[in-house]
């Protein structure tokens, strides 16, 4: 793999609380100097990325929706990813609603992703359905995979990188089985080296989402 195909791989992410203007204008030149296939950020920041990295990127600018909680209301959760699009973003990371979820309020959960699918497939903006990994029981991580499967969601995604746990190479074996191969897997948390990125995409992942991303790129030059 080159380092261009390798850079395609990763959305470059900042979510800090803490991270400043100068901060996301940082992670846009990195992403441009580096060739990588998005930046992935707060949504008061997507029209801070669209305006830094022009109208003419390449670089899709990735909006987190509901972060990293998951549990503001679904209309919370819709506006946000509405003021994302009109903003620029051209993809949506959604956290599920974890706590209705485990307890078993499947049709409220069904119910916040679709309505997270269908404003933004009206837009052909892309839904990447975080599930937060490291507090579900396999059994569960099975149902809510199916679950976000049957809402038509683009990718399912591991972690928020803010919990107890982020990215394991089992729970994306395990998520590509369930979801099929018309449905991506993002990794996310804890990724910082070179090797966890291969042996992420080895086993099923088609996306990367890394705060390291220039390291890790930087480990593959060196």
């Amino acid at each position: 793999m080159t380092t261009f195909e390798l850079a395609q791989f990763i959305d470059h992410t900042n979510l800090k609380s803490d991270a400043t203007t100068h901060d996301i204008e940082k992670l846009c030149l990195d992403a441009i100097e580096f060739n990588f296939f998005s930046v992935c950020v707060n949504s008061s920041y997507v029209s801070l990325c669209k305006k830094f990295l022009g109208d003419n990127s390449k670089i899709k600018i990735c909006s987190v929706v509901g972060f990293p909680l998951g549990a503001m209301d679904t209309k919370a959760k819709t506006f946000e990813t509405k003021i994302a699009i009109q903003n620029g973003a051209n993809e949506i990371d959604m956290v599920i609603n974890i706590g209705r979820f485990k307890s078993n309020d499947l049709e409220f959960v069904k119910n916040d992703i679709q309505k997270i699918c269908e404003l933004a497939h009206n837009e052909n903006v892309l839904v990447k359905t975080i599930i937060e990994t490291c507090l579900l029981n396999e059994e569960e991580k099975i149902v809510i995979c199916n679950i976000a499967k049957n809402c038509r969601v683009d990718f399912v995604k591991t972690s928020t990188g803010f919990s107890t746990g982020g990215a394991k190479v089992e729970d994306i074996i395990l998520m590509k089985k369930i979801v099929g191969e018309n449905i991506g897997v993002k990794a996310s948390g804890g990724i910082k080296t070179y090797d966890d990125v291969i042996k992420m995409i080895q086993n099923g992942a088609s996306r990367i989402g890394t705060s390291s991303g220039v390291s890790i790129l930087l480990q593959k030059i060196l």
